[in-house]
């Protein structure tokens, strides 16, 4: 059984965006920190993007400005805004929920998506 559905990977534009976005169960929304992370070809992965319940948005890096997360509770949905896509952007990004309370698993991850930017 699938906990986390990823979409809106795709290819881009160089200064182009895409939504990322990763649905959830209520359980798992709610009682686990969440975030996004990305691997490039060829090197290791990253967390770029994460937020705990009800909390405030962390970014790592140059996504800090550039990235946008966020919680949408009535349909338990992570979203990840990415504004002005760079090359060194390309990736396989995954959505994670992790530290969980009172799930089933303490750590899910999604399937990931392929972001192409060129």
């Amino acid at each position: 059984h699938v906990q986390l559905v990823e979409s809106g990977g795709g290819s881009v534009q160089v200064g182009g965006s895409l939504r990322l976005s990763c649905a959830a169960s209520a359980a798992i929304f709610s009682g686990c920190k969440m975030g996004w992370y990305r691997q490039p070809p060829g090197k290791e992965g990253e967390l770029i993007a994460k937020v705990a319940p009800r909390g405030t948005p962390e970014y790592k890096g140059d996504a800090q400005g550039r990235f946008t997360l966020s919680q949408i509770k009535s349909n338990y949905t992570l979203y990840l805004q990415m504004e002005g896509l760079k090359p060194e952007d390309t990736a396989f990004y995954l959505c994670s929920a992790y530290d969980c309370i009172g799930t089933e698993l303490p750590l899910y991850w999604g399937q990931g998506t392929q972001v192409t930017v060129s």
